[in-house]
């Protein structure tokens, strides 16, 4: 009889539990659940970290896991021509160099770190704004070089840096094509089927593709002429991010005049397309990443119809990995919404303490088990703009002010699970500090030393379980750099700030080392009262202020720079973290408005598995 091994040259393998990896088509045997599994490749869209801001024709260049978007424009309202730079890293975005010029419509190739950008418009509406300068990047900042032949929007771009294709474009619009040295450019006989504009292209200067931005339609270039390719299945008045090579290309989202095309992707193979996974996010006017492949792509901004600005970034993997993204979901509300109070513990075992409800201080505490929220023991002393560390059944609960009358306060609480006690006072009275650290080593640093008023104090204070001490001062005075901190007392994290009023945020960053704090890598946006969880080397920042709007953002530090993250549900501030969580399981709890004063959320970072198939006789 023949076996499996002389048809596949492989043994079918026996293992108790499913393998973390193996080699696609594998078959092998576990023994615990007594079935045959085999490993399968799926090609499917998972959630990527978010752009800063809600961003429309942006340009792309680079690969998904170093990808940079550039130019475009911003809403709500009147649209805005910016010359922000973003890098991409395969999970956040970070702020690159600005562009010489703002513009969007621009066209963009290259890499990461060698990148070029041509054509656009400086104004909307486009006309009279159409530019024909060229820029190029070199991985940290932009240098402008010789200008395009044609002032033109919506131009395409493929290949690279030195030997890059620009073609179409607008208005009006034109079927011309130029080809880029590194120096100059220099217009060509080759021209599109048809004079369109808002067209990506993927390839190189002498194997290049395009598609869309004229129905179905998609057109080859070999370094000469353009020719018809095969048509796609889905019209693309604008055409959505392309990535690949001439022969292997991927299309998703595109639309036209706002309204995108349900996010329907579709793969070519050299002679056809053929529709596949969609998009999380119908878009239209987004960018991509032409340097990707159809195993790996990147789509990011663009409209959700009209002016809907959008800031998600979505990852197209085909492989044997399942990817989910980091994402924030809604966990159980408080009892008594709060905001300004303490928090402590991890995401399964959270405490909420003090804070304030329309300025009164009912010294609640509340214990969460993952799901819901329990009320439990009172502060003795009932305060707003406390803080707090430690776990949920050993936390500590320190300064902070009630009103009316107002009263601020140095009384320091320890909480062992029921009830809280009396232990010793700070060394002077401090509120809307920054903390880290557990029962019996905590550190407390910043805030403000007056109330009322907002006099920022540099201080740093040390906690052993009994006593206080002094620390090294902060670099810079600052309060409110979040509701909680990241680390611990020899390696803690302070995050943005507010000083005066009204009040200033800051994208200020400072490490602590147990001795002293040094300057750290700055967020990609000012920030006050925001959330935090992790470590020094690997924490979350979420949402924040100050004012109207507040941020729904997150940011992600790795120990030397911030990078975008997934976003909140809902915008809050002041929220009662729980300040022992990780990066990967953050809580944020209460807010200071309406609607999230007493939501809950929930994050989960990126998470993996492998796509394993269970077969069967059927």
């Amino acid at each position: 009889m023949t076996t499996y091994k002389e048809i596949f040259g492989k043994q079918v393998k026996n293992y108790s539990s499913d393998p973390a990896n193996d080699a696609e088509g594998q078959v092998w045997y576990n023994s615990t659940s007594d079935t045959f599994k085999s490993l399968l490749s799926l090609g499917a869209w998972s959630s990527g970290g978010n752009l800063v801001t809600g961003t429309g024709l942006m340009a792309g260049a680079g690969t998904q896991t170093a990808a940079l978007g550039f130019g475009g424009y911003i809403g709500p309202g009147t649209p805005n021509v910016v010359n922000t730079t973003l890098e991409y890293n395969g999970n956040g975005w970070t702020s690159g160099g600005n562009l010489v010029a703002a513009r969007s419509g621009m066209g963009g190739t290259g890499t990461q770190t060698a990148a070029l950008g041509f054509g656009g418009a400086t104004t909307i509406p486009r006309s009279p704004g159409l530019v024909a300068s060229s820029e190029e990047y070199n991985g940290s900042s932009w240098s402008e070089g010789n200008n395009l032949n044609n002032a033109l929007t919506g131009v395409g771009g493929l290949g690279s840096q030195t030997s890059a294709v620009a073609f179409g474009g607008g208005t009006p619009d034109t079927n011309a094509t130029e080809h880029y040295d590194g120096t100059s450019w220099t217009n060509v006989p080759g021209t599109l089927t048809s004079a369109r504009r808002y067209l990506q292209g993927c390839g190189t200067q002498t194997a290049g593709l395009t598609a869309g931005a004229s129905g179905t339609s998609s057109n080859l270039y070999n370094g000469t002429v353009w020719t018809a390719g095969a048509d796609m299945n889905t019209s693309r008045p604008n055409t959505g991010a392309v990535s690949g090579i001439q022969t292997s290309a991927l299309m998703s989202g595109g639309g036209s005049g706002g309204t995108p095309v349900g996010g329907k992707t579709e793969e070519y193979n050299g002679t056809s397309w053929t529709e596949i996974a969609d998009m999380a996010v119908a878009r239209t006017g987004s960018a991509g990443a032409n340097g990707g492949t159809t195993s790996a792509s990147l789509a990011f901004g663009g409209f959700l119809g009209g002016t809907g600005y959008i800031n998600s970034t979505e990852e197209y993997n085909f492989s044997t990995t399942v990817t989910t993204g980091a994402a924030w979901a809604a966990g159980g509300n408080l009892n008594s919404g709060g905001q300004n109070g303490g928090g402590a513990g991890i995401q399964t075992a959270a405490l909420a303490f003090g804070g304030d409800n329309v300025r009164q201080a009912p010294g609640t505490t509340e214990e969460y088990n993952g799901s819901s929220w329990t009320t439990s023991g009172v502060l003795n002393t009932k305060r707003y703009n406390n803080h707090g560390f430690g776990s949920q059944i050993a936390a500590v609960s320190l300064g902070g002010i009630s009103y009316p009358p107002l009263v601020s306060h140095t009384v320091t609480e320890e909480y062992n699970g029921s009830s809280w006690t009396n232990v010793t006072a700070q060394p002077a009275f401090s509120y809307q500090n920054g903390t880290a650290g557990s029962l019996t080593a905590g550190v407390v640093f910043g805030g403000n030393g007056t109330a009322p008023g907002e006099s920022t104090i540099t201080t740093t204070n040390e906690y052993d379980g009994t006593n206080w001490a002094s620390g090294g001062a902060l670099g810079n005075a600052r309060s409110s750099t979040t509701q909680g901190g990241a680390g611990t007392q020899t390696a803690c994290l302070a995050a943005g700030s507010r000083a005066g009023s009204p009040i200033n945020p800051s994208a200020l960053v400072e490490e602590y080392n147990g001795t002293s704090w040094t300057a750290g890598g700055a967020l990609n946006a000012a920030k006050t009262m925001g959330g935090m969880a992790g470590i020094q080397t690997n924490a979350l920042l979420y949402g924040g202020g100050p004012g109207a709007p507040l941020n729904i953002s997150s940011e992600r530090y790795d120990g030397t720079s911030w990078a975008t993250s997934a976003s909140m549900a809902n915008a809050r501030n002041s929220c009662m973290p729980a300040t022992q969580a990780t990066a990967d399981t953050a809580l944020a709890v209460g807010s200071e408005v309406a609607p999230t004063y007493a939501q809950t959320e929930e994050f989960t970072g990126e998470t993996t598995a492998i796509n394993t198939k269970t077969l069967t006789t059927s």
